[in-house]
């Protein structure tokens, strides 16, 4: 041994260190997904830097600067040579796209219908006044924003969310009138929703959240335009990142009731997380009865549920006992307002595909079905649906009667978070109904057999609102226009329908739908199998007319029962 000792250190030999000191090489996906999220930065930022070249160029600088870093980012992300270097290039990727975002909103601040009254609610809040029940029609003169039409030939101009977005918007509002004070408190949840996702995920993931929140121009627009739902999104980030351990070994801890109580004020904050709590709720019973058994599991379930309806009521308890029927119908309000159909879902067979349907409440049945089928085949095989938890409930809006695409694409971050952190290792060992029925040499029919009857309703739901018959039909018999607007119309109108219908009259051109036409003259509600003559006005006494080939499309729209009747409208040559 003292010969060996004095081998190793006898002079003129060289030595090596027992362990090596060179940094651990980052593995190449970790560096493409660096990469991807770097180059996704350049998405929208040419047209955000050429307004504030006109506008504002000390911003423009900023975003040149900006521009130096992505690509300063994009050369280190493929060569430097240890983790730790590679996770400092991710934290500069996330500044870069943290700047560019503050950047992007101190250019582009105008809002929406959403950011304005959610400005408006925080106004009458601080003001000591009714924040539902109360409609703001002289919100929407100018600017650009938009209305959400109803069935019974309306708008709604009240504030229809639950209240946290008000509460954090008004210590805002000395930044300014509009919707401005929305728009910055829901653009600063988004900025610090995405440093948390990217500082829980782990290391070599991050980059994905900088990608996933800020990198496509596509959640930060959500943020800019003021939308409640981006709050939501900031608050249910840390229940998503890592949901299936919650409870583990029977104990919420404070991390767990942390979890709990930003579940409960992401309900407050809007209703789309109504539709995710259900699918954690259940995913974590399976996870911790497959652990600790029945008693203990639902007791977990029951503190988890309790922690968070406990901040819920905190949140909403002012509203509660100072307005409680205006607060119950205003948190109700997306669920019950009959607005018109819209987006990108099943709905465009009726609206683009077809003159309409008599049956348009069977979208609104199609997707509760759905929702309800989903939540019980994810309790049957959560093992296997386990990961999907945090997408299954946006599947059900492609069937509602408003099926835009913001109700998907705004919930995306939460995707990832459970992708990187809820893979199907931790359903391995949940509990599962039926398990014995479902499983053995029958198990695929057996499965098919459970997905047909579950899913099935909601199908022959769908099927029966796409396939509907218009009830009104419409012959346009005289036009007054000149080369450029239309000022009257004058239609012959039939009800084929059974029931009395009050008919509501508009023109689109597009998926966009126009305010509703005056009648000027006609029967307000057209009997069973009558018709009748209708003079329409449009409002303002214009309708601009669009360029020659562009479709023009007459729509009537009934609320009882809830009908679409359409027809195109051709103009004669003037």
């Amino acid at each position: 041994m003292l010969l060996a000792d004095t081998q190793l250190s006898a002079p003129g030999r060289p030595t090596e260190p027992a362990v090596s000191t060179a940094p651990q090489p980052p593995v190449q996906w970790h560096r493409v997904l660096t990469l991807l999220a770097d180059v996704s930065l350049f998405i929208g930022t040419r047209e955000v830097w050429t307004q504030a070249a006109t506008h504002r160029p000390a911003v423009a600088a900023v975003i040149s600067v900006c521009y130096a870093s992505i690509l300063g980012c994009g050369v280190l992300a493929l060569v430097v040579r240890g983790r730790r270097a590679l996770a400092r290039v991710d934290l500069c990727v996330l500044v870069t796209g943290l700047t560019l975002a503050l950047c992007t909103f101190v250019l582009f601040h105008r809002g929406s219908d959403e950011s304005v009254l959610t400005a408006q609610a925080a106004r009458e809040l601080v003001a000591g006044h009714g924040v539902y029940g109360h409609a703001w029609p002289w919100l929407f003169g100018g600017d650009g924003i938009a209305l959400t039409p109803t069935v019974t030939g309306g708008y709604d101009y009240t504030y229809g969310y639950p209240p946290l977005a008000p509460l954090l918007t008004a210590p805002l509002l000395w930044l300014g009138h509009g919707g401005l004070p929305a728009i910055a408190m829901s653009t600063g949840a988004l900025l610090v929703g995405t440093v948390v996702l990217w500082w829980l995920l782990p290391a070599p993931w991050r980059s994905a959240a900088t990608m996933a929140c800020l990198g496509f121009s596509m959640i930060s627009m959500y943020g800019r335009l003021g939308y409640p739902a981006i709050l939501a999104l900031a608050l249910l980030v840390p229940v998503v990142v890592r949901w299936p351990r919650i409870g583990r070994g029977g104990r919420l801890g404070p991390a767990g009731v942390a979890q709990a109580a930003c579940l409960g004020a992401a309900c407050a904050a809007q209703q789309l997380p109504w539709f995710l709590a259900p699918f954690l709720l259940a995913g974590i019973y399976a996870v911790r009865r497959g652990e600790l058994g029945a008693r203990a599991a639902g007791l977990v379930v029951l503190r988890l549920a309790g922690v968070a309806a406990t901040a819920w009521l905190l949140i909403n308890t002012y509203f509660i006992v100072s307005q409680p029927v205006a607060w119950l119908k205003g948190i109700a309000l997306p669920l019950l307002q009959g607005a018109v159909l819209h987006g990108q879902g099943l709905v465009g067979v009726s609206l683009y595909l077809t003159n309409g349907s008599d049956r348009l409440d069977w979208y609104g049945y199609a997707s509760l079905l759905l929702l309800a089928g989903l939540l019980a085949l994810f309790v049957l095989f959560v093992r296997r649906l386990g990961p999907a938890a945090t997408v299954l409930p946006w599947l059900a809006f492609w069937l509602a009667t408003r099926s835009q695409d913001g109700y998907y694409l705004m919930m995306t971050p939460l995707w990832l978070a459970a992708a990187v952190t809820a893979p199907a290792t931790e359903f391995a060992g949940a509990w599962q109904p039926f398990t014995r029925r479902l499983a053995g040499p029958y198990r695929r029919p057996a499965r098919i057999a459970a997905a047909v009857l579950l899913l099935g309703p909601a199908v022959v739901s769908a099927a029966l609102a796409a396939t509907g018959s218009p009830p009104l039909r419409m012959e346009v018999t005289s036009v007054r226009h000149d080369v450029r607007t239309l000022s009257r119309l004058t239609l012959r109108v039939t009800n084929t329908d059974g029931d009395a219908l009050t008919p509501h009259f508009t023109l689109t051109r597009g998926q966009g739908m126009y305010p509703y036409f005056s009648v000027v003259r006609g029967p307000a509600t057209l009997p069973a199998h009558a018709t009748a003559t209708y003079e329409l006005r449009p409002p303002g006494g214009r309708y601009a007319l669009p360029k020659p080939g562009q479709r023009i499309r007459l729509r009537v729209f009934t609320s009882s029962p809830q009908t679409l009747s359409s027809a195109d409208v051709r103009l004669p040559t003037v």
